[in-house]
């Protein structure tokens, strides 16, 4: 029994699962795969943004020199583990210090980790990224578990802020039709659904049709997830 995990365009994992007996696998055995492929998906696509979580320090240290990115590792409720070099700016311009608790974690980053510390694996699904919109770009948290294998599990905070305009990377167009990729620079241009459609001379429902046909083809969980996937594909670590 197998199952293929789409981790980003062009990137493809497999699980397979053998019996030591020779008689087939049962419905209920197939039910308990299909429970935990989006657990797996999401946890490869977090190993391959955060690379080897076992040295996690120094590699992050590398991966966000970059003046739109930071990381602060934080071991729950509130303490600091460690934080990159950009760290401190990104937070002086995104928070005043009236949002900041008295650990210097921003308020409305710790209350959402508290939150996802509580919840099961289900329940955060989709609940992981903290967005807020300024100007012309996207503020983005994305939290994400480290494991320990022993003593208290530390979560990192990944800071980036990415424009509402970026291009199509060619990974992607190679997966969508003419009439998808135009709707998806759209929704990299940041347009709503009614200035693609005026743009495109198509109606809207259209556009509607179109923008869940490039998210499950591209296996993206939205537009902020489209933007982000874009971002990387454009500035691979």
């Amino acid at each position: 029994m197998a199952v293929l995990l789409t981790i980003r365009p062009g990137v493809v994992a497999a699980l397979a699962i053998y019996r030591h007996l020779p008689r087939p696998f049962s419905a209920q055995n197939a039910d308990a795969l299909a429970s935990i492929t989006r657990h797996l998906t999401q946890a490869i696509r977090k190993c391959g943004v955060t690379q080897c979580l076992a040295t996690y320090a120094n590699i992050l240290e590398e991966l966000y020199r970059r003046p739109n990115g930071a990381i602060l590792v934080v071991e729950p409720p509130h303490r600091e583990v460690l934080r990159s070099p950009n760290a401190a700016v990104l937070l002086e311009q995104w928070f005043a210090p009236s949002d900041l608790h008295s650990s210097g974690i921003p308020i409305p980053l710790k209350e959402q980790l508290e939150a996802l510390v509580r919840m099961t694996p289900d329940a955060r699904l989709g609940k992981d990224t903290w967005v807020r919109m300024h100007g012309n770009c996207a503020r983005v948290v994305r939290f994400i578990e480290l494991r320990a294998p022993e003593g208290s599990r530390k979560w990192a905070l990944m800071m980036n802020e990415l424009p509402n305009s970026i291009p199509l990377p060619e990974q992607m167009k190679c997966e969508l039709t003419p009439t998808e990729v135009t709707v998806a620079m759209g929704m990299l241009s940041n347009w709503n659904d009614q200035r693609i459609a005026e743009e495109l001379g198509i109606s809207r429902n259209t556009v509607k049709s179109h923008v869940k046909s490039i998210f499950a083809t591209l296996r993206v969980d939205g537009r902020l997830d489209l933007l982000y996937q874009a971002a990387r594909l454009n500035m691979p670590v």
